[in-house]
């Protein structure tokens, strides 16, 4: 999704689930058998770069977004996004989404909340940049968890998650299934957004703060 700013309308229709990016970022990784995490502006509450240990990384975990509206549960596809879900996992131990809020949700033709962004404008990101996953046939129903992005391989810490069923591209690496608090998600929707990008694309009329993110070992 993107909210780049002075070109929001244009490339909200042509990349409608993009994140924003800044001028110098460094070269999106190539996909690779392993995971690459690559250096990448901006570094917005900088957490550092996380390692990747396979075997760390294959362990199941829940994720539990604590918000002001609800708690939102998920179960990490740890064995089909390993990369994704090592980010998230050591961005949510870091603390790096406590504190920030939901930034966008959309209500016509796509039907997700995005959130993941510490500056709340949709350009930020975390300092680095990885590869995409799980694209080969994803689709993406109600509960899905999918990485927002700039293209192709340029994950960071932006995700959304799909209230209603949504026809998307496999552009973006799905990561999760919400198994709690979908019925949160849709109360969101309900409320509204404030249409700053277009009709049905905005800020959510119901603000989403997340005060904590908590991971759990399934």
């Amino acid at each position: 999704m993107l909210r780049r700013k002075g070109a929001l309308l244009a490339a909200v229709v042509l990349i409608p689930l993009a994140t924003a990016t800044q001028a110098g970022a460094a070269t999106a990784p190539a996909p690779t058998a392993g995971c690459a995490y690559a250096p990448a502006v901006p570094a917005d509450n900088y957490k550092g770069i996380p390692s990747f240990d396979p075997v760390k990384a294959a362990r199941p975990y829940t994720a539990t977004l604590r918000t002001s509206q609800g708690a939102v549960t998920f179960k990490a596809l740890t064995d089909k996004a390993p990369c994704t879900t090592n980010s998230f996992r050591f961005l949510a131990e870091k603390r790096y989404f406590n504190g920030t809020h939901c930034h966008r949700l959309t209500t016509a033709r796509l039907y997700v909340l995005q959130c993941g962004d510490p500056t709340g404008t949709g350009s930020g990101g975390p300092g680095y940049s990885f590869p995409d996953e799980n694209l080969t046939g994803a689709t993406y129903p109600a509960g899905t968890v999918a990485m927002a992005n700039a293209g192709p391989n340029t994950n960071g810490s932006q995700f959304f998650f799909v209230w209603k069923d949504t026809k998307l591209s496999p552009a973006y690496t799905p990561f999760g299934t919400v198994t709690a608090g979908l019925d949160v998600l849709q109360k969101i929707a309900a409320g509204g957004e404030d249409e700053q990008n277009g009709p049905g694309d905005g800020f959510p009329t119901l603000p989403v703060n997340i005060k904590r993110v908590q991971i759990k070992k399934a």
